[in-house]
């Protein structure tokens, strides 16, 4: 890890994003970055933001209600990647842009509901984007959907009116080489192609890859990767 400021950290990022890119004959534009900002301060947002960057990614509803309202200028998407319980859905709804690791059909109608009842004080009037996320690795640490449910949870989601269903997600297990991991995101990638079929819609997104392996999910087709410690630095512990 780099010790430079993040705004030279977002550049490597980005050369390296490039770089893999190229290696799958794939633009560099084809791949958005998430800044994961999980236990970093605000000015650390804003440092990002004033380096170029625009989607940013919190684990926690309640630690990005605390940073927010100092952000609320800033003219980014807002991502939640952590998992959603479903007593902060409602106020997930509307600090959110998007909803990054739904992986419940109830917990999706709760989301519907509030969007469609508090539509002036969401971040956004727009349907909520939301991507599925799915368990691949069988770690009982790990939340998502089983690959045996996925079609069902998507079919739901697609009937809820406030909700755009996206994509897919998934935090695969952790490997020192990143060949490794390839598989378990080339197993991504076919699901969303099987689903893409059944469900006869493209599902444009698949989010997938962290600071060591977002390579490796390029590569396997990954359009957004989700990079915190090679941006903003080790993590501080939360409080």
């Amino acid at each position: 890890m780099h010790d430079g400021t993040i705004g030279e950290n977002l550049k490597r990022v980005q050369e390296r994003i490039a770089a893999a890119a190229l290696r799958a004959g794939r633009r560099a534009e084809e791949i958005t970055v998430i800044g994961v900002s999980k236990t970093h301060p605000a000015s650390a947002i804003r440092e990002a933001y004033d380096a170029g960057l625009r989607h940013f990614g919190e684990n926690r509803v309640q630690e990005w209600e605390g940073k927010c309202g100092t952000l609320g200028g800033l003219q980014a998407t807002w991502h939640l990647i952590g998992h959603l319980q479903s007593n902060k859905a409602a106020r997930a709804a509307k600090l959110f842009h998007c909803i990054d690791s739904l992986d419940d059909a109830n917990l999706a109608e709760r989301l519907n509901r509030t969007r469609a009842e508090a539509a002036g004080e969401s971040v956004n009037r727009a349907k909520l984007r939301v991507l599925i996320e799915v368990q691949l690795g069988d770690e009982e640490s790990k939340s998502g959907v089983s690959e045996a449910k996925l079609p069902a949870l998507a079919e739901k989601i697609l009937g809820l009116e406030q909700l755009q269903l996206a994509g897919l997600m998934c935090i695969p297990p952790y490997f020192a080489n990143t060949d490794d991991v390839r598989p378990f995101f080339a197993r991504l990638r076919n699901m969303r192609d099987t689903l893409e079929a059944q469900l006869s819609r493209p599902l444009q997104v698949l989010s997938m890859g962290m600071s060591h392996d977002f390579e490796a999910a390029i590569l396997e087709g990954s359009t957004e990767v989700r990079v915190g410690t090679a941006l903003f630095g080790i993590r501080e512990a939360a409080a």
